[in-house]
């Protein structure tokens, strides 16, 4: 595909401008494309740009002594061009996740398995978290001098579990399930697989962090509300504040969601699956308010929140999690050894509904759980309540402690 370059920077710009890029962007785009592609094609007499003739520019670039902030700059903008010739727009700039090397005979294997997780329909995410598992016991092996599945051996398996710190019960669930494939699939003959069956892996008790009544309110009046993030980070603070939704379910909260007649917001979460309907607070709906008619920027997304810069994306729930961080930490309010995100806010609404004695069935509706077993939790930050289940302790008469003379207590 080729296109006159004077007519693709054109109407690249024209895209730039409909999609409410800052002037400050679309001049150093203009700025990129005269100092580097468009003097390029015109010193080698060229009127046709190509995703070639890009490409060609971008190695005249690679260079000792050239700046490697410019050098990235004007590739960004030889890129802007070929994804909008061919896409007819400007992909969002972003990482591309590292994707874990199975490799080797081993490597082979393993893949197997990942295949037979697809075919059982699991989900991305966990065939990608297996893969992982798969990918660090595989190097470990590679370490060990170890190529070949019929050399490994229980040894190995024990070695490489008792060096991993972090995730140790993810990373034994991988192994077992590899290697009774394994076995199932007559690869290995050993029950490797057995090794972990007496394995056990206690959570900890967690406290959830959790906010009072009072360091809520100090916290939503700190968000300066007067910018167009302040009004978007505000509205998204008290759905999570005041009707404790998740930072998912801000992200993907949609026109259709709310329900202004009525009241109320019915949604579908994304954690559950669940439907919930909550009624649409008056001062939740006019932060909604205030945010659509002076925050939010143009868009045909029917999400309710964007981002804050171009092209003004759908909200994700990273954004979400980060911008309601970013409000916590900026208020007065301590946040030493708490949690400061989203969920530290619904933790802090089942507190209250707790202490106004709210059913447990009622909270459970209220945050959406799948069972009020999940909302029990939740019965370890009401003190107040717990105190009233307290014994009293029995005084210890002063011969316990005088004894045999007292020597057990010098």
């Amino acid at each position: 595909m080729q296109q006159e370059i004077i007519k693709l920077t054109n109407d690249c710009l024209t895209y730039f401008k409909s999609n409410c890029y800052t002037q400050a962007s679309i001049d150093k785009y203009k700025s990129m494309w005269k100092r580097g592609i468009l003097a390029y094609m015109q010193e080698k007499n060229l009127i046709f740009y190509t995703a070639k003739v890009g490409e060609d520019f971008v190695d005249t670039l690679i260079k000792p002594g050239f700046d490697k902030g410019g050098e990235q700059r004007f590739i960004r903008s030889v890129q802007a061009l070929t994804e909008f010739m061919n896409l007819g727009y400007v992909k969002k700039r972003s990482y591309t996740p590292v994707e874990p090397a199975l490799d080797g005979e081993i490597g082979c294997q393993m893949q197997k398995l990942v295949g037979h997780l697809q075919s059982l329909r699991r989900s991305a995410t966990t065939i990608r978290d297996y893969k992982l598992h798969m990918s660090r016991f595989l190097t470990f092996l590679k370490h060990e001098q170890v190529f070949n599945v019929s050399e490994i051996n229980e040894a190995h398996v024990l070695k490489f579990v008792s060096t991993m710190e972090n995730n140790k019960v993810n990373i034994v669930t991988a192994l077992r399930v590899l290697f009774r494939f394994w076995q199932q699939t007559n690869v290995i003959e050993e029950n490797l697989h057995r090794l972990f069956d007496h394995y056990r892996w206690r959570r900890p008790e967690k406290i959830p962090s959790y906010y009072t009544a009072s360091e809520i309110s100090v916290i939503e009046k700190s968000v300066e509300r007067s910018s167009v993030v302040g009004k978007r980070n505000y509205a998204m603070l008290l759905l999570a504040s005041r009707l404790g939704l998740r930072a998912s379910d801000i992200a993907f909260l949609k026109f259709s969601n709310i329900d202004w007649e009525r009241n109320e917001i019915r949604l579908i979460q994304q954690k559950t699956g669940n439907p919930v309907i909550l009624p649409l607070l008056s001062d939740v709906g006019n932060a909604i308010i205030d945010y659509l008619k002076h925050g939010r920027h143009k868009s045909h997304s029917q999400h309710v929140f964007l981002s804050a810069i171009a092209p003004y994306d759908p909200a994700t729930r990273d954004m979400v999690s980060v911008a309601i961080g970013y409000v916590l930490q900026r208020s007065k309010v301590s946040i030493q050894n708490r949690r400061h995100g989203p969920h530290s806010l619904r933790h802090s609404l089942a507190s209250r509904l707790l202490e106004n004695s709210e059913p447990i069935h009622v909270i459970s509706e209220t945050l959406g759980h799948a069972s009020t077993q999940t909302t029990m939790s939740y019965m370890r930050i009401d003190i107040s309540s717990l105190l009233k289940c307290s014994l009293p302790v029995p005084s210890v008469p002063d011969s316990f402690y005088t004894q045999k003379g007292g020597v057990f207590y010098e």
